[in-house]
């Protein structure tokens, strides 16, 4: 049975982007960019909420066609244009990037039809909104954080909507020059 994963770039006060919805205060570096390269490669479908997917819906296929692209970013991009994509949205009924399956209804129960589907793993790429709802539902199995040493003081939370109190187990911490914390934490 596949698992819904969680992963998400965190600052040290619980934020997933800043009060801009910005990332660039994420510590990436080659190390890091490592560390996440193992986390895809765990992954059978990318789980997006609609902004998410957008902003890789536009981003993505134009790597494919630049010359300047890193190799990395190519090989990236390929990956992602072949996956199938999966976006949760209330407004958005279609999609135009291939392999694309939008959900806008029964998410717990598209959810679980999902998970019963062979193959590698669910992973929601950051997408905090879509975060907050499947954690409201209790929906997620696993945590993979990367927690930065950085305070933002505000912005969009991590966590949100949680109702139930949800045990976990930590059991991988991986720390990185950068000062970056990776976590992988499972249900108990």
């Amino acid at each position: 049975m596949r698992k819904l994963v969680l992963f998400m770039h965190v600052s040290l006060d619980g934020f997933a982007a800043d009060a801009n919805g910005g990332l660039d205060w994420i510590s990436y570096d080659s190390e890091l960019q490592q560390y996440a390269d193992g986390i895809v490669a765990t992954v059978g479908s990318p789980v997006y909420g609609r902004v998410t997917y957008e902003l890789m819906a536009g981003y993505w296929p134009k790597v494919l066609d630049n010359p300047d692209a890193s190799e990395h970013s190519k090989a990236h991009a390929q990956w992602v244009d072949k996956a199938t994509k999966i976006v949760f949205s209330k407004t958005m009924k279609k999609a135009a990037w291939n392999n694309t399956i939008v959900i806008n209804e029964n998410i717990a129960e598209e959810i679980n039809k999902l998970k019963q589907q062979p193959g590698k793993d669910l992973v929601i790429f950051g997408s905090p909104g879509l975060a907050h709802s499947f954690m409201e539902l209790d929906l997620i199995d696993e945590y993979q954080l990367t927690l930065n040493p950085v305070l933002l003081g505000s912005g969009i939370p991590a966590y949100q909507n949680i109702k139930n109190k949800t045990n976990l187990k930590l059991v991988k911490a991986t720390l990185l020059k950068s000062g970056v914390v990776g976590l992988h934490y499972v249900r108990v």
